[in-house]
């Protein structure tokens, strides 16, 4: 008799915890959203594309009777991320119904013009349009890329900003007929790179010749430097330069009497 009351007791308990717990969901899916907290986080270098008020107006975009009953975070969170410089979100609710975002900004690796686009590229290689509202100063990349050479111009990008040199002496990167040529901050030439293979081997040749020879020539003996040939490094000397009117004399009075022993044919 005594465990039939018992287990009278606990069945009656069961059904009154059952239904407290049924109006309290319900109080709480008809409770308005008071409170939003956006937590952007910190990136480096930091970026600010977006500001709290943009997500806050996203949210009420996407939840317009704002209550938390309608809110469907793992929907809320694909609408969150699929804003363009959005790289990540962690959306949840707590127990007082306080709606928690954080989220993380793409961070460029560098910023792609050619012709009318202009976009940046993240650490990740993904594309996203610049802001009217906000600027990040980046490696400045111009020419007709493809895609699939986002990973290998990122290596580059990376390997300069790390470089305290190279960091110094490279402010961008252009891609003519198929080469890709480095532009210097304070000479008068180009750095012919060529492909994009052997970036270590090909940028620590360049800093031994510039700290080794180059250093002591005037800044505007050559108008470019290759770089792209497998152990050896081309310079192009000035023809406008006067100082260097004795060498290109000597080159050409060389290359004519090749011509004339016969071994350069001509037409």
């Amino acid at each position: 008799m005594k465990n039939k009351y018992r287990i009278l007791v606990i069945f009656i308990m069961l059904i009154l915890l059952g239904v407290l717990l049924f109006f309290s969901i319900k109080r709480f899916n008809n409770s308005p959203l008071k409170v939003i907290s956006v937590d952007l986080l910190k990136t480096t270098p930091s970026v600010y594309f977006i500001d709290e008020k943009d997500i806050i107006d996203s949210v009420h975009k996407h939840n317009p009777k704002s209550k938390l009953g309608d809110i469907d975070i793992p929907d809320l969170e694909r609408k969150i991320k699929s804003l363009p410089s959005i790289d990540s979100a962690n959306i949840y609710l707590n127990l007082n119904g306080d709606l928690h975002l954080d989220i993380k900004q793409r961070v460029p690796a560098f910023r792609l013009q050619y012709g009318k686009k202009d976009f940046y590229v993240d650490t990740k290689g993904i594309a996203f349009p610049t802001s009217k509202n906000y600027s990040l100063n980046c490696m400045l990349v111009t020419g007709d890329i493809n895609p699939k050479e986002y990973q290998k111009l990122i290596e580059l990008v990376k390997k300069i900003n790390t470089d305290n040199f190279c960091k110094k002496f490279f402010i961008g990167i252009e891609k003519r007929n198929n080469n890709y040529y480095l532009l210097t901050s304070s000479v008068n030439y180009k750095v012919e790179f060529g492909d994009l293979d052997n970036i270590d081997f090909k940028i620590n040749g360049f800093k031994t010749f510039v700290e080794k020879y180059l250093i002591n020539q005037p800044a505007d003996k050559y108008t470019q430097i290759s770089i792209k040939y497998n152990n050896q490094i081309v310079a192009t000397l000035n023809h406008k330069l006067p100082a260097n009117d004795s060498i290109l004399n000597a080159g050409r009075q060389e290359l004519q009497k090749i011509i004339n022993n016969g071994n350069i044919k001509t037409n």
